[in-house]
């Protein structure tokens, strides 16, 4: 096991507590996570549906820790999914306004942090399938 494959690990590691804890805490607490009592019945639903989702990403995006080398393809649909969300983000700024700095931290991750771990992943892979048709060959 490579040192940077192992420190690719910890960091996504890290990084999956964003979407585990924040996913839980709305899954529990709903709008009132973000500020809002006495909400509408379909916002504090539709919150928790997408709070569920967010906490599944995070378990889906550990999911693929303990062989990040050749867990590309899974790696690379989660991702898409995080910018996917970043540029949502984005667009909502450009509607009606910027968002809190906790949101605004959560576009640099999604739009800049997700983006460089996806493309540390893939070279992981690649150095991983060099050494092996290396040491196949």
């Amino acid at each position: 096991m490579t040192a940077e494959r192992r420190l690719l690990q910890a960091v996504i590691a890290l990084a999956c507590l964003v979407p585990i804890l924040t996913g839980l805490y709305g899954v529990l607490r709903g709008p009132v996570m973000a500020g809002l009592r006495d909400g509408p019945v379909n916002l504090d639903s539709h919150f928790r549906y997408l709070s569920g989702i967010f906490l599944m990403l995070g378990f889906a995006f550990a999911s693929t820790i303990p062989r990040i080398e050749r867990r590309g393809a899974r790696f690379r649909l989660l991702g898409a999914m995080v910018v996917m969300g970043g540029l949502s983000r984005a667009l909502s700024w450009a509607a009606v306004g910027a968002p809190g700095w906790e949101h605004r931290l959560g576009l640099i991750m999604e739009l800049i942090v997700v983006p460089l771990l996806m493309l540390w992943q893939a070279r992981v892979e690649r150095a991983a399938r060099n050494q092996g048709a290396a040491a196949a060959g």
